[in-house]
């Protein structure tokens, strides 16, 4: 069994910041936490960054320059660190995680039907 749990949604004025958190717990051997995704109401479920356990990025274009996605994989963890928050960033977010082998250091999943886990959300609202 394995448990995402996001932290750090909230309500936060146009131009302000907010930091997410993922944590994974449970059986999380080769479980790898790469992918943040947001879903506002009456839209579909968008990718807004995604981290390798390598390193290597890539970000939504409406949030590149203001989002940054980062990881500690000694604690199992992943952060995006969201800036110049505007209205149209409001969301629930919700982290995801896939079995990966460790040898696949810089493979990011092409597709959200890659994930296998996936967080509660949280919800991030930018009020104008």
């Amino acid at each position: 069994q394995v448990q995402l749990v996001e932290f750090g949604g909230g309500l936060v004025q146009t131009g302000g910041s907010l930091r997410l958190s993922c944590a994974a717990s449970g059986r999380t051997f080769n479980i790898n936490l790469i992918g943040w995704y947001r879903q506002a109401p009456g839209k579909q479920r968008e990718l807004v960054a995604a981290i390798s356990r390598g390193g290597t990025t890539n970000y939504a274009d409406s949030v590149k320059g203001r989002f940054v996605i980062s990881r500690d994989n000694a604690l199992n963890t992943m952060y995006l660190q969201m800036n110049s928050l505007k209205p149209e960033d409001t969301a629930v977010y919700y982290c995801a995680a896939v079995t990966l082998d460790y040898s696949r250091i810089y493979y990011i999943p092409k597709s959200e039907t890659e994930y296998s886990y996936w967080g509660q959300g949280t919800q991030v609202t930018v009020s104008s």
